[in-house]
């Protein structure tokens, strides 16, 4: 069967730029709430897995950790070796972690990707072999409830002055398109992305030997102009969330 291709790295530049920005759910969300999790990890190893182009990475090593980033996107790796860091970067997969040796690594993150990757099986057997037997595995991802691409939205309630979420399809994994050059009409770019509900996750980390130890749900930062639908916008942001946190540890 035919893998398929879910590398950024056909958007580096743009991706890279983006993470530059300001005011991002990276910046302002997920880098601050994933460095609380984590605690001290001073002269810790950390591998940081489909590390993009290294921008988390290089955060974990002004932490103090001894990092280790991977990832399939050969363009985002070139942009990450380009800084001047001592992390070591290697382009491969997440299911073939062969440079890394056995029950090396404290700490394993994934951010904002296991949901790009299609053997999720073979990932998590690897993220098992890798860590101590003390480590954690720490991953981020959309949240499965509320962010299924093309069978989940914003609505509005004109009635009830309500903005709520409507979500066509949970519990059936599927296979979405994803169009990474909305705004152009040629040179167009794709991946794809997985929607698996979350019981997915919790049974297929029990099979890999790793137990469900936390679970975060993060909501947005961000807030609404001024408007007539900006007391239902924000409100909605605040209750449902769309990012999850969950980190496992060895059964």
């Amino acid at each position: 069967m035919k893998k398929e291709n879910t590398s950024w790295g056909s958007v580096a530049t743009w991706y890279d730029k983006h993470l530059s920005e300001d005011d991002t759910y990276h910046s302002k969300l997920i880098f601050p709430n994933l460095i609380r999790l984590l605690g001290n990890i001073k002269n810790k190893n950390v591998l940081d897995l489909a590390c993009g182009q290294g921008k988390f990475s290089e955060i974990l090593e002004k932490e103090g950790g001894n990092v280790v980033g991977v990832d399939l996107g050969k363009e985002l790796i070139e942009i990450a070796k380009n800084k001047k860091t001592k992390i070591d970067y290697f382009i491969t997969s997440s299911d073939d972690l062969h440079m890394i040796k056995n029950k090396t690594q404290d700490i394993v993150v994934c951010l904002l990707a296991i949901q790009n990757i299609e053997k999720v099986k073979e990932t998590f057997n690897e993220i098992k072999r890798v860590l101590k037997t003390d480590g954690r595995f720490i991953f981020v991802i959309n949240h499965p409830a509320f962010r299924i691409p093309k069978s989940s939205s914003w609505d509005y309630d004109e009635k009830q002055k309500i903005q709520y979420r409507r979500i066509d399809e949970y519990m059936t994994e599927s296979k979405i398109k994803i169009d990474m050059t909305p705004g152009n009409k040629t040179d167009k770019k794709w991946t794809v992305s997985f929607h698996r509900p979350l019981q997915f996750y919790f049974k297929l980390l029990n099979k890999s030997g790793l137990n469900v130890s936390r679970l975060e749900e993060w909501i947005s930062h961000k807030e609404s102009g001024a408007g007539g639908r900006k007391k239902a916008e924000d409100k909605s942001r605040k209750e449902i969330p769309m990012f999850m946190a969950i980190e496992a540890v060895m059964i």
